[in-house]
């Protein structure tokens, strides 16, 4: 679930938790700290599961058939 703070202001965009949660992720490996975040760390599949949740969320916004079904992610 994503993670929020009293003092942070409230994400009101498409696939804010998820987006919260994958930068989160992604910036506690070394690859992002100690580097450059460049394309590369993904490559490496650090948090290939946001990632994709990630995406899909991003694509359902595009789809017609989501007024229907909803948005995926949280």
């Amino acid at each position: 679930m994503p993670k929020y703070y009293e003092d942070k202001e409230e994400d009101t965009r498409a696939c804010a938790g998820v987006r919260e949660d994958f930068k989160a992720c992604l910036l506690q490996h070394d690859c992002v700290v100690k580097l450059n975040p460049s394309i590369e760390c993904l490559k490496e599949g650090h948090c290939k599961a946001l990632q994709t949740s990630f995406f899909e969320c991003k694509r359902s916004l595009l789809d017609t058939r989501s007024r229907f079904r909803g948005r995926k992610g949280y």
